[in-house]
């Protein structure tokens, strides 16, 4: 391979808890654009705050280029802050937050992958209309930042800051700023190699736990009960409503509409009711600095008793121990 400078010079920024996968798929996509290029169209280096190995989700270590250092615009086109887990404790690293607003200031773009974009949410460096992220992360982001649109799509490039909202979404990302740099023959080719299919549009809808349920292959979703009454109970959290209630606004018989549920989900209207809202109040639990009063109201329980009460019998401890996004945190699965 020819030894030139490169188009482009990212700079990839480890918060600990960070993922292995995002961090294989930023450089890895980049690594066979260079190679099917025949020259260096892009160079990376990956960072730490003080240029220690850094431990990542899984429990690796992962030895890092450099530690971050003020030649900022001499050295990096764009930085991708990439974080996973635990980064509301990183968020409070002043040496991180400092660094990258001066990065900002230089002229360096700024770009968060996973949770990586709730910490530049928290030092005010997000400027883009659009903030894509995981659908189970979500939540909690629209309550810390109201005034921000967070969308529950793959990623976003349009707003000049890229944001992936993580996972193999990470690799449609990079394969678009492959494309915007060295052209789309290129960012395709890229693709084949890493064998996918097609490139995902970022504004495509996350796979999430809403669109989990099991189809029913008689009926289009506006016909189906089930599907109908589910989605009312989405947008009814706060203020849930009774089963009698929903049965009428779906047009069927309470006792007809409690047959299709368990036939189709295994459980009744209650018991999936209750989930959607316990889902919702172990996101803003781990998520949020809300008090539990106000989580136990916004999640449709009639008193933070009750909510303690439910969340314990749910999740094997009360929501009081439960107020961080951490490994040893409580996991929130898409319905036992």
């Amino acid at each position: 391979m020819i030894d030139q400078p490169p188009l482009h010079r990212y700079g990839v920024l480890l918060v600990p808890g960070f993922s292995n996968l995002a961090v294989s798929l930023v450089t890895e996509p980049l690594f066979i654009a260079n190679w099917l290029a025949g020259k260096t169209l892009f160079g990376w280096t990956t960072l730490s705050a003080d240029g220690f190995a850094v431990s990542s989700s899984s429990g690796n270590l992962f030895a890092v280029d450099a530690p971050l250092s003020g030649k900022t615009r001499e050295t990096f086109d764009t930085v991708f802050v990439v974080a996973s887990f635990e980064a509301r404790n990183s968020e409070m690293n002043a040496r991180i937050v400092d660094w990258l607003r001066k990065a900002a200031r230089n002229g360096v773009r700024l770009g968060g992958i996973e949770t990586g974009s709730e910490i530049l949410m928290d030092a005010g460096l997000l400027l883009s209309e659009s903030i894509p992220a995981h659908w189970y992360n979500a939540k909690g982001s629209n309550e810390r930042h109201p005034d921000l649109k967070i969308t529950e799509t793959l990623f976003d490039v349009a707003g000049g800051q890229p944001l992936s909202a993580g996972g193999m979404a990470t690799a449609d990302m990079m394969l678009e700023l492959i494309a915007q740099t060295a052209g789309d023959s290129l960012a395709s080719e890229v693709g084949r190699h890493l064998l996918l299919d097609a490139r995902r549009p970022g504004s495509r809808p996350q796979p999430s736990v809403k669109v989990s349920m099991p189809p029913d292959g008689n009926s289009p979703h506006h016909e189906d009960p089930v599907a109908r009454a589910h989605t009312i109970m989405e947008q009814r959290i706060e203020d849930p409503l009774s089963c009698v209630e929903l049965a009428d606004m779906v047009g069927v018989s309470l006792r007809h509409l409690q047959r299709l549920f368990r036939a189709r989900l295994g459980r009744g209207m209650e018991a999936t009711y209750r989930e959607l809202r316990l889902a919702t109040a172990h996101q803003l639990v781990q998520q949020t600095n809300i008090s539990l009063t106000e989580i136990a109201f916004a999640s449709g329980f009639s008193s933070l008793e009750v909510l303690s009460r439910t969340y314990r019998s749910r999740f094997g401890v009360p929501p009081s121990r439960d107020r961080q996004q951490t490994l040893d945190a409580t996991v929130c699965h898409s319905f036992k």
